[in-house]
């Protein structure tokens, strides 16, 4: 990586960034542009005749570095650690050492340039309490919007992170429990699943009746609704029910991916979960069954990205971080795997910004860069339209801006001189 930019030296509440390549977020490339900072927010973005910087501003010549919004991880799980065997190492693990690395992987994802994330399940309330302290600054981490407990049918898929319900009734308390410990967003289990030994992904998990009484009282709450399916049974149910996304949305068909475009429905991929499962295998100790469906699911999955991506249907990025071997810290792998099955790099860079704040609800305050909007940035050496894998490496990362301080890479000296 080059040598850090330069910047002057004074004291100020500003920072303007200058001489920049700027991926606003919305779809525009602009170059030579600055963007001035103030009071954590981004102030304004333009040419060097259209932004007035300040007498005392901290200027960064970032010439040959291109700025994007911070990125946008809508599905995670900081609960889980990339275990071969997370199922066995949640029931295993003492809560309070979950919840300790917890807060690591939330550094970690940080790091990597993603300023906010949507956690869709965890094994307790625990992570209401990491979403806390970041929040007054106890600990770095991104924005967290979390669902707390996910909801299931009693013996579903994600149990060991669930709220086993049954009935519309049941389902309408769980939801309640987890709008009451704070959940800025209620999470479904509408299908079976791989991790979970004996569901199938195929099958539809509870019922339609419990689905819409569920998801009518979260939005009765005003919260989203996000809705695990890999079947297509399970998608079109959810869809119907009221989800503002489907997370995998694995084995669509076309009477689903009709329904998605029709309702405005998000499409959550999560690709890497599947490929980092089916591509370790047994000899990695991933349980069996978790390894066969992967295998057998991977290339439907790439399918039904495709449909998607070629029927309209609005997409946004998710992982499932904390899966097998998806490791909190390398979000930006989906970003690749998306490209490949035949995303520009700039409609990968949308889902990951724009379109996953759209999705969330954040959209008025994050995902774009324009004025008013937090200044969420990320500072990357060189051009990731060229080169979308410069995502993924660690010491092209110059910077990672959160509420207008760098939080990580080499600009984080940049705070000192403030």
């Amino acid at each position: 990586m080059k040598t850090p930019p330069t910047a002057s030296r004074r004291t100020s509440a500003s920072i303007a960034l200058r001489q920049t390549r700027v991926i606003d977020g919305r779809g525009r490339i602009l170059e030579r542009a600055t963007i001035l900072i103030q009071d954590g927010r981004i102030a304004a973005v333009g040419t060097e005749r259209q932004v007035s910087v300040p007498r005392g501003a901290v200027t960064i010549d970032a010439r040959g570095m291109t700025v994007l919004p911070g990125l946008i991880d809508c599905h995670v799980h900081l609960c889980l650690g990339a275990d071969a065997d997370v199922v066995r190492a949640i029931r295993e693990e003492d809560p309070a050492l979950t919840l300790l690395k917890a807060a690591r992987f939330a550094r970690l994802t940080l790091e990597a340039g993603f300023t906010t994330v949507r956690d869709l399940g965890a094994r307790d309330q625990g992570i209401f309490a990491l979403q806390q302290a970041i929040g007054t600054g106890i600990a770095p981490g991104p924005r967290i919007l979390a669902a707390g407990l996910a909801i299931c049918m009693t013996g579903g898929h994600a149990r060991f992170i669930g709220r086993q319900a049954d009935g519309p009734v049941g389902v309408v308390q769980a939801v309640r429990e987890q709008l009451a410990a704070g959940a800025e967003v209620i999470k479904f289990i509408a299908s079976g699943g791989v991790l979970t030994p004996g569901t199938s992904p195929d099958c539809a998990q509870m019922t339609f009746e419990e689905l819409s009484a569920g998801m009518e009282e979260a939005r009765r709450a005003g919260r989203r609704v996000a809705a695990h399916a890999h079947g297509a049974e399970g998608m079109k149910n959810a869809v119907r029910a009221g989800a503002h996304s489907i997370e995998h949305a694995t084995l669509m068909d076309d009477e689903a991916a009709d329904l998605m475009r029709a309702h405005g429905v998000f499409m959550v991929p999560t690709l890497s979960a599947l490929a980092t499962t089916a591509a370790c295998g047994l000899a990695c100790g991933v349980p069996e069954t978790a390894v066969s469906k992967a295998k057998t699911m991977r290339a439907r999955h790439e399918a039904s990205f495709k449909k998607a991506h070629r029927s309209g249907i609005p997409i946004a990025l998710g992982t499932d971080a904390g899966t097998p071997f998806n490791h909190h810290g390398d979000n930006a792998q989906e970003l690749d795997r998306m490209v490949a099955l035949g995303m520009s790099p700039m409609e990968a860079i949308l889902a990951a910004t724009s379109s996953a704040a759209t999705l969330l609800g954040i959209e008025q305050s994050v995902g774009t860069i324009e004025a008013g909007k937090a200044a969420d940035l990320l500072v990357v050496d060189g051009n990731p339209l060229k080169q979308i894998g410069l995502l993924q490496r660690r010491e092209r990362l110059a910077g990672v801006m959160q509420a207008g301080r760098f939080v990580s890479g080499p600009l984080t000296t940049m705070n000192a001189k403030r």
